[in-house]
């Protein structure tokens, strides 16, 4: 049976080691995993973007701030959402953080039941942050099957070319290309042409452009 915590990690970074061993105590009492740093510079060192998680973070630190840790963690395209401890002249500052893409704010002393319902909303959060996180790796890893030229012929289904299109681009037959769109289907795991374009354009592409190639 594992001793992980079922209901995820928060990351706690703060330069306060009281801060820090009260929200440990709080959080671990509610069944949370809880991962504890002292500076930002530590917690960039050591976090795996692949945990489902959280990060609450406080605004003022020495060294690195918690400013400075959302901008790296923006660079990083990191999905870790945050919630940063403020004091009471932090809010202004807080609420920029906010338009950044920070999830909320909470200032000392904390309402701890406030505390773990935002908590909750994080995990929510990370958790729909990191399956789209999968599917985009999932659909990266079947992409990479596929040959510089089959790469080449779905580029131009996608963009709705028909086959003697196709063909006419890359100076190739037309039988030549029925054979590679019958690989690129397979290789893809697809069984339709709409499997085809949520594979190769996410999941977020129309149906208007499902029924514009399949007509190719």
């Amino acid at each position: 049976m594992s001793l992980i915590p079922k209901k995820g990690t928060v990351y706690v970074v703060d330069d306060d080691e009281a801060v820090r061993d009260s929200l440990q105590w709080l959080l671990e009492g509610k069944d949370y995993r809880v991962r504890c740093f002292d500076s930002a510079e530590t917690f960039l060192s050591r976090y795996d973007p692949r945990e489902v998680a959280c990060l609450i973070v406080d605004i003022r630190m020495g060294g690195m701030t918690g400013l400075e840790l959302q901008d790296r963690l923006i660079e990083r395209k990191s999905p870790l959402p945050i919630v940063f401890i403020t004091g009471h002249g932090d809010v202004p500052m807080a609420v920029n953080t906010m338009k950044k893409g920070a999830l909320d704010f909470i200032q000392k002393p904390f309402n701890e039941e406030e505390l773990v319902g935002l908590v909750e909303r994080m995990l929510d959060h990370a958790r729909e942050a990191f399956a789209g996180h999968q599917q985009a790796a999932n659909r990266d890893a079947l992409l990479a099957k596929l040959t510089g030229r089959e790469a080449q012929v779905l580029e131009r289904i996608v963009a709705g070319r028909l086959n003697k299109q196709i063909a006419d681009d890359l100076g190739i037959s037309i039988k030549t290309v029925e054979a590679h769109r019958a690989n690129i289907m397979e290789k893809l795991n697809a069984n339709t042409v709409a499997d085809l374009l949520k594979i190769a354009l996410g999941q977020g592409q129309t149906a208007a452009a499902a029924k514009a190639a399949a007509t190719h």
